[in-house]
């Protein structure tokens, strides 16, 4: 096996995404556990003169070694052994449950707790990572693993791992006790008990690994195919595919659930051939012991610490074994977890976020190029273009020429692979992208509305207690939407509904206009933001547009040149290079020349 893929391995990783504070709050937990096997020991080490008292309390008053307690306690004949030693016996019982359920208290809080923390930084780490990234991956894959997976991890990883430990400190002291009153016996209980368990995990390790790798797989088809079928539910209502959908849900499902029932059956199926081998085992021990010298009488006390003892070791075994199994059959999720904790921060998160790149005069980009991947092909070639601050710029092109690739790259998201983008002279690179990026605001052809009110979805992503209203208020009237907001009953705290559901496409575009002001950004790029509405709602939401401040710089791409009619200048892109540079009306007459030629 590939040493990064043992469990120990997987285990270090983990540790190393765990937190100063839960390091602590582990090795606090692993004192306590200590303490609770201490517990267990006093309790087992209490049964043996407590039965002794019932059976021969004579043979126990004589014993030299509790001489001392009976003299403190001023007892004077055998039988008044008996209240104290059942007392005892009771308290030692109440202390060891008392402080099991305690440790399973403090198990269970802190293995929750982590999961919240590694979930946390899951999302945190994926939401830093290059827009390249998000690019290439499947969203459902971190919504699994941040909803299911992490889930799994806490309930198959951590917690089973601390019950584990815990469960192997405390089959340590109770072997140690066992071993103290009936060493034989101790050692041969123990090694027919551990032989069996050895024998299943060896006979369950293949069969756990396969279903850890098919539960990993299908959970990530199983959201992704709740995504997909939710996500384009007018569409599957209108094509009538519910059954089809419903088809890929059932092919995920079913396999999932049938490898988890057979990990839980793994898991537990173990305990009942145990506990009647243990029972078989105990009856010969009590043949055994009957047979020694003394009989039945000097047996009874052994063989009941042995009982208990077995009693509480079975369970113990039971607890190894299955958590094991456990952390087993969740190897595979156990991995892609690791593999998103592991995602690399970027190094401009330690930068001041305070910095500040001025934007006064233009923007330029000299020489750029840019692909995606090192051997791929270039989407932009050797542009060289100058875009001055408060200008109108429109982009056009066919599709795949280059022109959504570009403004991604003035807004920051990609990195150019060759060449540079400058604000005023100076160069944007990571240590400055954050400061840049400051100065920007987009509005996509889809405007992302969450379920919150008009006002939340205007101040996207401030928290509502530091929304400005009277900010909000002003980017709706610039965006013209204002006047319908406010003839709304609930006015700004009427709410959209999930993806803006109630709201027309018009009215989610404004919305998304309104953002961008509200974000009183210097730069504001609208990525094909008009191309699904009707021209007349075009025709209105560019008109709020070119209403816009002159001091704005706006970057425009259309997929009809009319729309672009009142831009500055227009850029035309064709095979990822500057086709051509001109106004509107230079545009038309060129391509009016070309259509004649």
């Amino acid at each position: 096996m590939d040493n990064k893929s043992t469990l120990i391995h997987l285990l270090k990783r983990l540790w190393h995404h765990i937190s100063a504070r839960r390091r602590v709050q582990f090795l606090l937990l692993l004192v306590f556990m200590i303490l609770t096997s201490f517990a267990e020991i006093f309790s087992l080490g209490v049964v043996l003169p407590f039965l002794g008292v019932l059976t021969s309390p004579e043979v126990v008053f004589d014993n030299q070694s509790i001489q001392p307690i009976i003299h403190v306690l001023g007892i004077e004949s055998p039988e008044g052994l008996l209240l104290p030693m059942t007392l005892a016996f009771g308290c030692a019982t109440l202390l060891a449950g008392g402080m099991r359920l305690l440790q399973l208290w403090a198990n269970t809080r802190l293995s929750f707790t982590t999961g919240a923390d590694l979930s946390i930084e899951i999302y945190r780490r994926t939401l830093y990572q290059p827009y390249t990234v998000h690019v290439a991956r499947n969203s459902s894959e971190i919504i699994n693993a941040v909803a299911t997976k992490v889930n799994a991890v806490i309930n198959n990883v951590i917690v089973p791992l601390i019950t584990l430990i815990s469960s192997a400190v405390i089959m340590v002291a109770i072997m140690v006790t066992l071993i103290v009153i009936n060493p034989q016996i101790a050692l041969m209980s123990f090694g027919g008990f551990g032989l069996t368990y050895a024998s299943i995990i060896g006979l369950t390790r293949k069969r756990l690994k396969i279903n850890s790798q098919k539960i990993a797989k299908e959970s990530n088809q199983l959201v992704k195919s709740l995504q997909e079928g939710l996500g384009g539910i007018r569409d599957v209502l209108i094509d009538g595919n519910q059954a089809v959908y419903s088809r890929v849900y059932s092919n995920a499902v079913q396999p999932l659930r049938r490898a988890q029932a057979n990990n839980v059956f793994m898991n537990l199926s173990p305990r009942f051939g145990i506990e009647a081998i243990g029972m078989i085992l105990i009856g010969g021990l009590a043949y055994y012991l009957s047979q020694q010298p003394g009989g039945v009488s000097q047996a009874i006390p052994v063989l009941g610490a042995l009982a208990l003892g077995a009693q509480r070791l079975l369970p113990v075994l039971q607890q190894v074994y299955a958590s094991w199994s456990r952390i087993q059959g969740e190897n595979a999720s156990f991995r892609d977890v690791l593999v998103l904790l592991d995602q690399p921060m970027p190094k401009q998160l330690s930068l001041k976020e305070d910095m500040t790149l001025l934007f006064e005069n233009e923007i330029s980009l000299q020489n750029l190029s840019f692909r995606y991947t090192f051997d791929g092909q270039f989407i932009l070639r050797d542009l060289d273009l100058t875009i001055p601050k408060g200008s109108r710029i429109g982009f056009i092109g066919a599709t795949g020429s280059g022109k959504s690739t570009l403004l991604d790259v003035i807004m920051g998201l990609l990195e150019p692979t060759d060449g540079n983008l400058c604000v005023d002279g100076e160069a944007v690179t990571l240590s400055n992208l954050r400061a840049w990026q400051k100065n920007i605001a987009h509005v996509p052809q889809s405007i992302f509305l969450s379920d919150a009110t008009i006002e939340e979805n205007i101040a996207f992503g401030v928290p509502k207690q530091k929304i400005n209203h009277e900010s909000v208020k002003l980017a709706a009237r610039q965006a013209q939407i204002a006047d319908l907001i406010e003839s709304w009953p609930k006015q700004y705290e009427t709410v959209v509904g999930e993806r803006g559901v109630r709201l027309s496409g018009g009215q989610c575009q404004r919305i998304g206009i309104a953002r961008a002001l509200y974000k009183q950004a210097d730069v504001i790029i609208f990525d094909e933001a008009t191309s699904a509405l009707d021209s007349k709602t075009e025709a209105a939401v560019m008109q709020a547009i070119e209403d816009l401040h002159n001091d704005l710089t706006l970057l425009i791409i259309a997929h009809r040149l009319t729309t672009l009619k009142n831009c500055t200048k227009i850029v035309q892109l064709a095979d990822g290079c500057i086709k051509q540079i001109g106004t509107y009306d230079e545009i038309i007459a060129k391509t009016t020349e070309h259509i004649h030629a």
